[in-house]
């Protein structure tokens, strides 16, 4: 398939602006009917409205059911002891997440599409793989999280919730060619629903300010599972889809492709995704104080207390009693159905970027959501159907710490592209950005090496297995870690060699070329193929005329 958005030598991806600036006001492509934004090569605050969008469509992923399910278990376990991991992975998150929309708009590819073009088959087909099973372990906690939502309004087993999870995405997919933006602001309109009860609750658990400020700026990891539970909470908050999937994202928009343009578009879009991040963090810090502070108040029913011991998704709307009254579980089931759903939805968009990018093949978004959630109900099914409600809850936190565990094979693209001149030109990070963001990701896989040797080696001690079992077992577990340990390695010491072409005409090459500009052939942006995968439309006869 022809990538519409590729660039060569013979077609310069940026171009500069001359004396009357008449060059960077021409239009990207010429079909206005088009259902991309528009954004005018203009200096101003105006221009922020036309980039909000992307950065809202991935911070649904920070509050999912995956992030509900570690918050409510991290309150109820630890109080507020672990609320600086999530301000540390929103503050990691927007970074990261600033970057993979800056790698887009300077180069006009996304993620998926450098690695297809960097790294040899072997290497590329893995990553692929990887970004497949981070997308899966991240829809299981949505197909748990609208079978607990189901469960809760028409008491249907989970079981049952967990088979029928794959016709209700299906139905809200073909409903996006009614306009995705109408659905997009119910579903947002009935998460913040969910948002704003914990946010009144706190008012009403009278939760203590100051060891909320405590457990915001002072890092705490007391107790047997805190670890395991730290990791599950970062792996739910910095998802390697959502890398993939914002650094697509942004190339819906026709940026004006001036140099000025682009700087405006990188700053543009670190606001958007500042904003959207800030509400996703107050969120989750709301869900981890509400479910702390009431499960560890004194005065607690015994029911209330047995449901707190072993909290989940689908015992979690008693929490919200005092503001909601009989209603709780009602409008936490449908908050939470929407979550689910909407990412989803957002999850469907990064399968379709990770398959086009790594593979150059691209399937309908029905049949994509599909294969995806196919894969995602059957160890959902199984869990749900041996382990109960119990056994599913724990399904998302096992499925939270893969995407933790996968997270460096996404990041570590991410931060060498976004580092490299040969990819960014002028705009490859700072000194300053590089080192930040290469000590967050030595942070994260420095834990997650410390949590699976751990791990394995009190596994081993207490497994009760022969002597010889052990051993074999122990050389099994271990030559897995090196697998890990050497992919990583390979990531981080290969050098770029993918030259991105990033060379900006100069003025005199501009008045050569400046009445041949009209057809747009100079540009990169807007992505078609980008769009047509985010918002698929009906076919009207008038097209087919």
């Amino acid at each position: 398939m022809a990538i519409t958005g590729s660039t060569s030598t013979a077609q310069p991806q940026f171009i500069t602006s001359i004396g009357n600036g008449t060059s960077s006001n021409v239009p990207l492509i010429e079909n206005q009917d088009s259902n991309q934004i528009i954004v005018p090569d203009r200096k101003g605050w105006k221009n922020l409205f036309a980039y909000m969008g992307p950065g809202f469509l991935v911070s649904i992923a920070y509050i999912d059911p995956g992030n509900f399910e570690t918050d409510l278990q991290a309150g109820a376990q630890y109080k507020y002891e672990l609320l600086w991991i999530i301000l540390v992975a929103s503050c990691a998150a927007l970074i990261i997440q600033s970057l993979a929309a800056n790698l887009g708009v300077v180069t006009g590819k996304h993620l998926a599409e450098h690695c297809r073009a960097e790294y040899p088959r072997v290497p590329n087909f893995i990553l692929w793989v990887l970004a497949e099973i981070a997308i899966v372990a991240c829809d299981i906690p949505e197909v748990i999280g609208t079978a607990f939502a189901l469960n809760m309004l028409f008491n249907i087993p989970v079981w049952c919730g967990v088979l029928l999870t794959g016709l209700s995405t299906l139905v809200l997919l073909a409903l996006q060619q009614y306009g995705v933006r109408k659905l997009e602001f119910l579903i947002a309109f009935l998460v913040c629903t969910i948002a704003a009860c914990f946010c009144v609750e706190l008012g009403y658990a009278k939760t203590n300010s100051s060891e909320v400020i405590k457990g915001l700026f002072v890092p705490s990891l007391k107790g047997d599972g805190a670890t395991g539970l730290a990791i599950s909470l970062l792996g739910a908050m910095v998802m390697p889809h959502n890398l993939f999937l914002h650094s697509a994202l942004v190339l819906s928009r026709r940026v004006p492709r001036s140099i000025q343009g682009i700087k405006d578009a990188c700053r543009f879009y670190t606001i958007e995704s500042a904003f959207a991040l800030m509400v996703a963090f107050l969120i989750n810090v709301s869900v981890i104080s509400v479910s702390g502070t009431v499960c560890n108040s004194t005065n607690l029913s015994p029911e209330d207390q047995t449901s707190c011991q072993n909290l989940d998704l689908n015992k979690a709307s008693f929490l919200l009693k005092n503001v909601l009254g009989s209603f709780s579980s009602k409008i936490f089931a449908i908050a939470l159905l929407a979550s689910g759903q909407s990412s989803t939805i957002t999850g469907t968009y990064a399968g379709q970027y990770v398959m086009q990018g790594f593979l150059d093949l691209r399937l309908r978004p029905w049949l994509r959501n599909f294969l995806t959630r196919c894969l995602a109900i059957v160890p959902s099914l199984i869990v749900s159907i041996i382990g109960g409600s119990a056994g599913a809850g724990k399904l998302i936190i096992i499925s939270s710490m893969i995407l933790s565990f996968e997270l460096p094979f996404a990041l570590i693209p991410l931060l060498k592209f976004t580092s490299s001149k040969t990819k960014m030109g002028s705009y490859a990070n700072s000194t300053l950005i590089t080192a930040v963001t290469w000590v967050i990701g030595s942070l994260i896989m420095a834990i997650n090496i410390y949590f699976i040797a751990t791990g394995f080696i009190k596994l081993l001690l207490h497994s009760g297995l022969k002597v010889v079992l052990a051993v074999f077992a122990g050389i099994f577990g271990f030559s897995g870690m090196l697998i890990y340990l050497t992919g990583i390695a390979y990531l981080v010491y290969r050098k770029n060699k993918k030259v991105t072409p990033l060379l900006p005409l100069d003025e005199a090459d501009i008045g050569q070329r400046i009445d041949n500009l009209n057809n747009g052939s100079l540009y990169s942006h807007p992505r078609e193929d980008i769009v047509s995968m985010q918002l698929p439309q009906r076919i009207r006869t008038a097209d087919i005329d």
